[in-house]
């Protein structure tokens, strides 16, 4: 730990340099970036120079005691010595807690995706619970809802919805939710009171800057269709809708929401993008795959996560076993228990890797 700890350090020396250096400052997006790394980790070289400051201030204490015969000194060292060595333990956790790696989406805004799984007009109903679920979260952090894409069924529901959030760290909180999500409960059509159970499917990825993740234009089919759907003058008399094709993968985005062409076109490069940079980060991380099987934060998509049971009044998180019975307040948007929890969790094993 004090190895990587020695390393920060004399990268931050390194790094003060650079930013003050008037070559780098005129290359802009270097400046930046090198600001950047310097912001991330002078908290943590902040914190070892405080530790460093107690671990010498023991050490000097002890010297006194050690060599001095004056009884005034001694005593007033070893008073010093005893608050001193209350103070260490303390600062080395939250040395071992500022090393956890941060993910480097966590302050991102967040593309969300819910699609409608097995259970017919039910999980398209499931969806839509969802749906609001996560727009009643954002609004109780005070975070911008905007529509991307919406495919309704004819019975009230979503097949598929495309939302972003935007609000500094939403990705920190919402990364979580990728998975499986089962919903069981009686519905309205069910003359026999039997309880069925549905699904619907939740992927959250990060925003992702120009930097990150580059398109060739090449690589993209473009083609322009008139919107289907409920309401709206656009609909079915321009071609606004547009739907993108990226080759080299075969993914396929499309994106009706707005009236305006451009518009439309410019909110499916932001999903296609997110799409690609999500299917980079999963390639990596596949390649590290005793490393992923540790966090709780971003498995596998077919992985059922979550039940939402409600005869019972209750939801279940699967990953951390843990369950709550105020269902009703779960879904209108006050679902921080679980993510406080699974926050915690991941964090734990993280910390683990790094002791």
């Amino acid at each position: 730990m004090f190895d990587k700890l020695d390393f920060l350090q004399d990268k931050y020396n390194d790094l003060s340099q650079k930013v003050s250096d008037p070559e780098v400052i005129n290359k802009q997006s270097e400046w930046q970036k090198y600001i950047k790394e310097l912001a991330e980790i002078e908290p943590i070289v902040n914190k070892y120079k405080e530790y460093k400051q107690v671990k010498e201030g023991i050490e000097e204490a002890k010297a006194i005691l050690e060599e001095s015969n004056d009884e005034e000194l001694r005593e007033m060292a070893k008073m010093e010595l005893g608050e001193l060595e209350d103070k260490i333990e303390p600062i080395e956790n939250e040395l071992k807690l500022l090393l956890v790696p941060k993910d480097p989406n966590d302050e991102k805004n967040v593309i969300v995706e819910i699609r409608a799984g097995a259970g017919g007009d039910e999980a398209g109903l499931f969806a839509g619970d969802l749906l609001r679920m996560y727009t009643r979260y954002a609004e109780r952090n005070r975070w911008k809802v905007e529509m991307m894409s919406l495919n309704e069924t004819g019975v009230g529901g979503v097949k598929e919805v495309v939302f972003m959030i935007k609000g500094k760290g939403a990705y920190s909180r919402l990364k979580y939710e990728s998975g499986v999500h089962r919903v069981q409960r009686i519905p309205t059509t069910e003359s026999g009171g039997r309880i069925h159970t549905s699904t619907a499917t939740v992927a959250v990825l990060p925003e992702v800057d120009d930097i990150e993740i580059q398109i060739n234009p090449n690589d993209v089919r473009v083609d322009v269709f008139r919107s289907s759907g409920n309401g709206g003058q656009s609909v079915n008399t321009t071609d606004s809708a547009v739907r993108l094709t990226h080759m080299p993968t075969g993914i396929v985005v499309s994106c009706q929401d707005e009236k305006s062409q451009l518009k439309n076109k410019e909110k499916a490069f932001k999903i296609l993008k997110a799409r690609l940079y999500d299917k980079m980060l999963a390639e990596q991380q596949a390649e590290i795959a005793e490393e992923r099987k540790s966090q709780v934060g971003t498995g596998d998509r077919s992985e059922r996560i979550r039940t939402y049971n409600f005869p019972q009044g209750r939801v279940t998180d699967h990953r951390i076993n843990m369950t709550l019975y105020k269902l009703d307040y779960f879904l209108d948007g006050d679902i921080d228990e679980i993510l406080d929890a699974l926050i915690t969790i991941d964090q734990a094993e993280k910390l683990k890797q790094v002791v």
